[in-house]
């Protein structure tokens, strides 16, 4: 049986191997690192790279967390248990381009005094702009990863990534979509070690999945308009991660330190009071594209 000791590990080196990816993609800036601890127990590393050539800011972090469970943990989370353990890795990164979306993954492992275990995590896109055909890409790089982990393993966590990046006060999507899975187990088609195994190689995807989006993007003409949209779809995304984000509310309930917590947020977002897109423009079409269920390939 794996042990705890052993997933940290492997997810610290899952932080440099993508730290170090992001660098080589970005071209110009360096992360910079910042040790933390939390009073209770454990602490982390946060790296935060800004005002890069491609990445306006991005943020890759490592938890290793544990301590008693609090009241508060206990009625807002749901947790039956004295202690907890939780260790992960989770990145964010807004580009200045226009079209280069948000991209966003979480890898972690959590356990109780119990005994009780489980994997969360995922990778979900967020165009400010929707292309169609890198939507699709995108979602073919995490079927394949899927597939090899378990047989409609993509069409549940697919399925389950749309009902929850959803911004249901817009009843909107906050984006295209990806991956999204919660309290993972072992059970008889799947080991503990094919769970682990399986975040392992999302974390080795994220910066191939991310570099084709750049490579596509960065080198477009850019007009005044996008950035106020792209200022305005960014808006949108700290909502969502503000109200609705279970990381982020796990983060604040259990004493994490709030810089980290909150390195999703971008320098720059944008809310204009009632604002529509111009009928027919690229804006509405990302709009109703978001506004309706839609499955990016099969």
């Amino acid at each position: 049986m794996i042990g705890r000791e052993k997933i940290a590990e492997e997810f610290r080196l899952i932080q440099d191997h993508i730290c170090s990816e992001l660098e080589r993609i970005d071209g110009k800036s360096h992360f910079i690192e910042d040790l933390w601890k939390r009073e209770e127990g454990g602490g982390g590393r946060t790296r935060i790279l800004s005002h890069g050539e491609i990445i306006e800011k991005g943020g890759v972090a490592f938890s290793e967390v544990y301590g008693p469970v609090s009241e508060v943990m206990r009625s807002q989370l749901g947790l039956n248990g004295k202690e907890f353990y939780a260790t992960g890795v989770s990145i964010v990164l807004h580009a200045h381009h226009p079209r280069i979306p948000i991209i966003h993954m979480n890898i972690r492992y959590f356990e109780l005094d119990s005994g009780e275990y489980w994997f969360g995590g995922g990778i979900d896109l967020t165009p400010h702009y929707v292309d169609e055909e890198l939507a699709s890409s995108f979602h073919e790089k995490l079927k394949k990863v899927c597939d090899r982990f378990e047989e409609g393993s993509f069409e549940r966590f697919t399925d389950w990534a749309h009902r929850y990046f959803f911004n249901s006060h817009r009843k909107e999507s906050r984006g295209v979509g990806g991956i999204f899975f919660d309290h993972l187990s072992e059970k008889e088609s799947v080991s503990k070690v094919d769970i682990f195994s399986f975040c392992l190689e999302l974390g080795n995807l994220f910066p191939i999945a991310y570099q084709e989006q750049v490579e596509a993007g960065k080198n477009l003409p850019v007009l005044e308009n996008e950035i106020f949209w792209r200022n305005i779809r960014r808006g949108r995304y700290v909502e969502f991660n503000l109200v609705y984000d279970k990381g982020t509310k796990f983060g604040l309930l259990s004493g994490g330190r709030v810089e980290s917590i909150l390195m999703s947020l971008p320098h720059s977002a944008g809310w204009e009071y009632n604002f529509q897109p111009l009928p027919g423009s690229e804006e509405d079409k990302t709009l109703r594209l978001l506004r309706e269920k839609k499955f990016w390939i099969g």
